[in-house]
Parts: C-alpha cells; structure tokens; sequence
C-alpha cells in the first residue's frame, strides 16, 4: 500500500486542533469592509470549524499532516 501524500493547497488553508477537528477562516474577508457591520467583521476574524459532512474528505487531503 502506498503512502498518502499531504494535499499541499490544502494544508495551508486548515489547521487540526488537538482533539482532530479542522479549523478554516471565513470567506468574505478580502475587501469591501464598508458593506458590513462590525458585528460581521469582528465574527469573520475567527477560525471556524469544518462542517462534519467535509471532515471526513477533508482529513484525508491533509492525513499527513501535524
């Protein structure tokens, strides 16, 4: 059997917590801040967690990684 090798592009776009979950950072975050509220802004600043129906394809893309 092979070895996996880690998805590069998608190892720079998620981080695993210590329990295995992924965390993401939000879309909407490039440009056009006058449009939004600060509520908004200030909720796109955090990390988000990967919803459950991506985990699973989404963890093997990034198996390899720490």
């Amino acid at each position: 059997m092979p070895k996996f090798k880690t998805h590069r592009a998608s190892a720079k776009r998620f981080k695993k917590t210590g329990t295995g979950k992924l965390l993401r950072h939000h879309a909407y975050t490039n440009h056009r801040f006058h449009g939004k509220t600060k509520k908004q802004r200030r909720h796109l600043r955090k990390a988000g967690l990967v919803s459950y129906s991506d985990m699973k394809r989404i963890k093997q893309m990034v198996s390899q990684m720490k």
